[in-house]
């Protein structure tokens, strides 16, 4: 089993920047697309950003030229870059990672605990 353990949320500013992190560990084959998603409470989980194993990106309209996704193939971690953020911006933030467990075995979707991220004044 693969976990997703999320770090760098926060309270910060209107304006300010934020970098979260998710690394993945435990047994597993690959990890294709990860992405970040955010949530506020009764509402649906939105997509954030996703980014392939080969580094393709892309981003909801929201945070584009705000919000900058990257990975470390080689940490199996996933990065978020939120930068001008707003108030917004204010959510709980998940990262999930699209993992196989054999060469030709099926993508399981794992998530991550959450981390929260607070933009206010």
């Amino acid at each position: 089993q693969v976990q997703l353990v999320e770090s760098g949320g926060g309270l910060v500013q209107p304006g300010g920047s934020l970098r979260l992190s998710c690394a993945a560990s435990g047994s597993f084959f690959s990890i294709n697309d990860m992405g970040w998603y955010r949530q506020n409470s009764g509402k649906e989980r939105d997509l954030v950003a996703i980014i392939s194993n080969g580094g393709s990106t892309n981003y909801v309209e929201s945070v584009k030229g705000r919000f900058t996704i990257s990975r470390d193939n080689a940490k199996n971690t996933v990065y978020l870059q939120m930068n001008s953020l707003e108030p917004e911006d204010t959510a709980v933030y998940y990262c999930n990672a699209a993992v196989t467990y054999s060469v030709l075995g099926p993508r399981y979707v794992r998530w991550g605990q959450g981390t929260q991220v607070t933009v206010s004044s």
